[in-house]
């Protein structure tokens, strides 16, 4: 029975493989071009040496120069729902031909079956994932080396979230192609309901998972004191939202140019300079120490929901003809 299952389903495995093939022909050599640039500019030294001017130079040169690559891998989140839809196909196209029966009236019972032909799809779909994950995980290291993977461009392709979207686009597929028993139409709605469920989770969800920390420190010089410094947190994280200030940290809408005329009118308003401008900041973010309970969150946000809807494939399969 397995492999009868592999052999009904090597081609959308095939597809799947050629899929991983091409992203490793795009990726590896501007991985390769970048990893030598990073080392050959000492990037890593830079680092080091934080804040030195001619330093924030090479970094920015550097990041310049393959910012439009990195900036199109963002788009290779679609590609494990893609993967999960795809991979879905073989099980879907025998419930809509009718061929299931064949092998329900030989000596293969229906429980077998399922198992063996959903087991097949959800291997295939962690295999890919995990390529897909290490390879744009080598790929992306200087940008993570100066940026982190908080943000969503590295977030999707870091630790083990790739491996929950590829389930869930799977199970969506699974789910809606068992019930409605029309391959190219149970696919497309399972493709763009996992687009619309990324789209939820990364501008809304992910930053409620855990409660934010706020901090408030002295941005520039003035009555009270020196300047003062971020909070060390604030390295690589993932900020949510910035704004200046007053010391407790309330939005101050800086317009200082009515600050002016309100000086040039009544001199005695003057101090208006010194109220309205951006003495202090404030900060919400996720700083960088979650990234691995952000992950363990959004994977079993997603492998959870891939778990119910892939039994629910299971159980309407098996209890209807």
């Amino acid at each position: 029975m397995i492999w009868v299952s592999w052999r009904l389903q090597r081609t959308e495995t095939v597809i799947t493989a050629a899929i991983i093939a091409l992203l490793a022909a795009l990726l590896v050599p501007t991985g390769i071009i970048m990893a030598n640039a990073y080392d050959r500019d000492g990037i890593s030294a830079c680092i080091r040496a934080n804040g030195s001017d001619a330093c924030g130079g090479v970094i920015r040169s550097f990041t310049s120069r393959f910012e439009t690559v990195a900036g199109f891998t963002s788009w290779f989140t679609l590609v494990p729902g893609l993967i999960g839809v795809l991979l879905a196909a073989s099980f879907v196209l025998e419930l809509e031909s009718g061929t299931y029966r064949l092998a329900w009236t030989q000596s293969i019972t229906r429980r077998r079956w399922i198992t063996t032909k959903l087991g097949t799809a959800i291997a295939a779909a962690l295999v890919a994932a995990l390529a897909m994950t290490l390879l744009i995980t080598w790929w992306r290291a200087p940008f993570v080396r100066l940026e982190g993977r908080m943000e969503n461009g590295a977030y999707d392709f870091e630790g083990t979230v790739a491996a929950g979207y590829a389930l869930f686009a799977l199970g969506l597929a699974l789910a809606v192609g068992a019930v409605w028993r029309r391959t190219v139409p149970a696919l497309v709605v399972a493709f763009v309901g996992y687009v619309a469920a990324r789209i939820f989770v990364d501008t809304w969800l992910r930053q409620h998972f855990v409660a934010p920390i706020s901090a408030t420190w002295r941005e520039l010089a003035g009555k009270g004191g020196p300047s003062g410094s971020p909070p060390a947190g604030l390295d690589h994280a993932w900020i949510l939202n910035q704004y200046p200030s007053d010391r407790l940290g309330h939005h101050i809408d800086v317009k200082l140019g009515a600050c002016f005329r309100a000086a040039g009118v009544h001199p005695g308003k003057v101090s208006c300079l010194v109220e309205r401008a951006a003495v202090y900041s404030h900060v919400v973010y996720e700083p960088a120490s979650r990234f691995w309970l952000f992950q363990g969150i959004e994977t079993s946000l997603f492998g959870g929901i891939a778990v119910v809807l892939i039994g629910f494939a299971a159980w309407w399969t098996q209890s209807r003809r």
